[in-house]
C-alpha cells in the first residue's frame, strides 16, 4: 500500500497528544505545591496545568509571583529527574502507528513541545519514536528562554528545514488551544486531538477535530490506490 499525504511536514504535541504522563505529573505536583504550602490539584484540576508552561502555571494556578514559580519549576523539575522522566506515562493508543506509517511515507516528522526538551527526548527515546523524528524540539530547561507554543513550533520548523524538510505545508497537532495560537501564529494549521486535556472549546479556530487516531490517521495519511479508484 503507498501512503501519501497533503502535508510535506507534521509537528507532534507531546502531553495529551502522544503520550498521557498525568499520572507522574499529579504525583509531581502534588509533592511539589505541598512543599510551597500550596493545595496540590486533583485529577480533574490537572486541565489547568498540563499543557502551558510550568512557570505560567505556577502563577496563573496558585498566585505565585514570577521570583516563586521559578523556584518551584526548579524543584518540580528535580522531582522529575527523580522520578524518571517516563516513569508511569503511557503512549495514547494507536498514535505510533500513524507516526511509523508517516515515516514510511517519507513525511518528515517533529515534536513541538512545551516540556523540556530532554524530556522530550527520553520519552521519544523510551516510546522508539526518537527513529522515526528528525527533530526533537521542547522548551528550553528554564521554560522561559524557548518556552511560548508559537517560538517552539518556529523553532522545529526551523530545525526540519535546516535538514532539507520541506515546510511548506505543515501541519500540527495538539490538544490545547495554546497549540491552536501557537499554529496560527505560525500559520500553521493544526488538528485538534480531543483525547487529551482540554475542554471543548479549545478546539475553537483549529483546522479540524479529531476524536480518535482513526479520524486522525485519515486526515494525515491517504492510500494513493483507494484515492485513484475514487477518482
Amino acid at each position: 500500500m503507498t501512503m501519501r499525504s497533503p502535508f510535506t511536514c507534521v509537528l507532534w504535541d507531546v502531553d495529551g497528544t502522544l503520550v498521557d504522563a498525568s499520572d507522574g505529573i499529579l504525583r509531581r505536583l502534588t509533592t511539589a505545591l505541598e512543599h510551597f504550602g500550596k493545595p496540590a490539584p486533583t485529577r480533574d484540576e490537572l486541565v489547568h496545568w498540563i499543557g502551558p508552561p510550568m512557570f505560567n502555571s505556577f502563577q496563573d494556578n496558585v498566585g505565585m509571583t514570577p521570583e516563586q514559580a521559578t523556584e518551584a519549576v526548579a524543584y518540580y523539575r528535580t522531582l522529575g529527574k527523580a522520578d524518571g522522566y517516563t516513569t508511569g506515562a503511557r503512549l495514547y493508543p494507536g498514535v505510533a502507528e500513524i507516526i511509523a506509517d508517516l515515516d514510511t511515507a517519507r513525511i518528515a516528522q517533529a515534536t513541538a513541545s512545551s516540556k523540556p526538551e530532554v524530556q522530550v527526548v527520553a520519552l521519544m527515546e523510551h516510546f522508539d519514536l526518537a527513529p522515526h523524528m528528525t527533530a526533537m524540539v521542547g522548551s528550553t530547561p528554564d521554560e522561559k528562554t524557548l518556552a511560548s507554543k508559537s517560538d517552539i513550533v518556529a523553532e522545529a520548523l526551523r530545525r526540519l528545514h535546516a535538514a532539507g524538510v520541506d515546510t511548506s505545508r505543515p501541519v500540527l497537532i495538539g490538544d490545547r488551544h495554546h497549540d491552536v495560537e501557537g499554529g496560527a501564529a505560525q500559520g500553521v494549521p493544526v488538528i485538534f486531538v480531543r483525547w487529551g486535556f482540554s475542554w471543548p472549546h479549545e478546539a475553537d479556530g483549529a483546522s479540524a477535530a479529531v476524536e480518535d487516531a482513526a479520524q486522525l490517521r485519515a486526515l494525515l495519511l491517504i492510500d494513493e490506490e483507494s484515492a485513484s479508484h475514487a477518482d
